[in-house]
């Protein structure tokens, strides 16, 4: 779900915090859903274009905080947020030249070409992820959603002697948002390894691929293993059970031409007791839900 920061998210300048009065029921809108725990009908879209129907019948949207439809008649009823890649950025967006002048960068993501890993230790990128996070509430977003968190637990894997510290720094990253911007709703992606020490701070948690994912060298979607689907569904259950407020999403990709396929997941997750959306792995268009 690679995505990046805003145009205006590089040093020198300057972005104005969310207005006082920022639409203070939407606010009271997302805490009821947060504490009331019901399933949500959510959706993630990455298009600066409308969608054909629509966003009917769904209470949350995650959009591209940068490249998004207008707000305004969004918010009506629902809960926005604000799409923001914390480890990594892709090089067609504006701080990347900056980035890799600072030495930030760790190396192109092999799956998502043009992508590349993030140094989150850098002070240089925590203040260009927080300018972000300020940039999304001043257009009109309730809260952000953060992506690409577990980059810092595979890089550190990978090579521990070069990335020492970098789960470490994730956590430290997103307790510092939580502490800028104590009302806002956060959601996460994965982070599976950081989220006992994340969780009683964010409000969403996000299951990627869960249940089914995309084969990017097949160019298939496909089920994940029956093994790694347990461990997710293991990892997500206890993760609510350690915080009773978090409300669990899962997002599976999945072929937008078997209706049978989509309701399947949908039932499964539902099962699980998730609040679940199923799309293509690019994201830029939206799948309903099959009506039985």
């Amino acid at each position: 779900m690679s995505r990046d920061f805003p145009e205006t998210a590089r040093p020198g300048v300057k972005v104005q915090p969310p207005k006082a009065e920022n639409n203070r029921w939407k606010t009271m809108f997302t805490l009821c859903l947060v504490l009331l725990m019901s399933p949500i009908r959510w959706a993630a879209y990455y298009s600066d274009v409308p969608p054909a129907g629509g966003f009917r019948d769904f209470q949350m949207l995650i959009l591209d905080s940068v490249y998004h439809p207008p707000l305004d008649e969004l918010s009506r009823g629902r809960t926005l947020l604000g799409y923001i890649s914390v480890g990594e950025i892709e090089q067609t967006r504006s701080p990347f030249k900056p980035a890799k002048a600072k030495g930030v960068l760790a190396g192109e993501n092999e799956n998502w070409k043009g992508s590349f890993f993030v140094d989150v230790r850098s002070t240089w990128w925590v203040d260009q992820v927080k300018i972000a996070v300020r940039h999304a509430l001043d257009q009109g977003f309730d809260g952000v959603f953060l992506d690409t968190i577990d980059d810092a637990e595979y890089l550190e894997d990978k090579d521990a002697a070069v990335f020492r510290g970098m789960k470490d720094a994730m956590v430290r990253l997103i307790l510092e948002i939580r502490r800028e911007f104590p009302a806002i709703p956060i959601a996460v992606n994965r982070g599976y390894a950081i989220v006992p020490k994340i969780g009683p701070s964010v409000d969403f948690i996000l299951g990627e691929s869960v249940f089914s994912d995309y084969d990017f060298a097949s160019k298939s979607y496909r089920r994940v293993p029956q093994k790694d689907y347990a461990e997710q569904v293991n990892v997500l259950k206890a993760a609510r059970q350690r915080n009773p407020k978090l409300n669990v999403l899962t997002l599976d990709y999945w072929d937008p031409k078997d209706a049978a396929g989509i309701s399947r997941i949908y039932r499964e997750q539902r099962t699980n007791g998730f609040s679940p959306y199923v799309s293509t792995v690019e994201l830029d268009r939206i799948l309903r839900e099959p009506i039985p």
